[in-house]
């Protein structure tokens, strides 16, 4: 059975890979199904909403079941930002990284004790008129410096898992995958998955 990744990360495609590979069924990306030129508005005011729209607009236009997800950055003490659009923090015309030294800019010399924040993940399934959400959170903090030397992506650089003393762009990909917000979603999802590949 084909279940459409609805995202135009060639990267994200091979990480379901890896966290659903229980799952007998072949990921197929937007490219492989020539949707990768559509786009679809994410004006929803949760990440629910906004996985689900990605969900259900993809499973339309393919006739497959569409996972989707979306995520959000949670920084308590920027009451909440960048929140649901992590990607879009600062203005469309800001690089990845410029993003991430304005969050550490925002946050200055604040204790690391109040630098308290949370990746969620909210991974959506669509497939003909079904829809199912679930939810994955990874708590952490904001380190003081960026990460300059390691791999990752996104606020990999700045983002300190709980009962980490390192940035998830140090963490291994195996041990990032149990304990990430969308290793947990994932797991969540599995089942969703079974149920869909058992009836069809």
């Amino acid at each position: 059975m084909d279940l459409l990744v609805a995202s135009s990360n060639p990267g994200k495609v091979r990480e379901y890979q890896t966290l659903l590979a229980e799952v007998p069924l072949r990921l197929v990306s937007l490219r492989e199904v020539g949707l990768a030129e559509m786009q679809v508005e994410e004006d929803g005011d949760t990440l629910e909403a906004n996985a689900s729209l990605k969900a259900q607009a993809y499973a339309r236009a393919s006739s497959l079941p569409a996972l989707a997800d979306d995520t959000g950055l949670f920084v308590d003490a920027l009451d909440g930002a960048p929140g649901i659009y992590p990607a879009r923090y600062g203005g469309p015309s800001l690089t990845m990284a410029q993003r991430r030294q304005k969050l550490l800019h925002e946050l200055g010399n604040t204790p690391d004790a109040q630098r308290t924040a949370r990746f969620v993940c909210v991974i959506a399934v669509a497939h003909h008129d079904h829809l199912e959400t679930v939810r994955g959170v990874c708590e952490g903090r904001i380190a003081q410096v960026e990460d300059g030397g390691r791999e990752g992506f996104g606020y990999d650089a700045v983002f300190i898992p709980q009962g980490y003393a390192i940035p998830w762009s140090q963490v291994p990909v195996e041990e990032k995958n149990r304990i990430s917000h969308r290793g947990q979603a994932a797991r969540q999802i599995i089942p969703v998955l079974q149920r869909l590949v058992t009836s069809a």
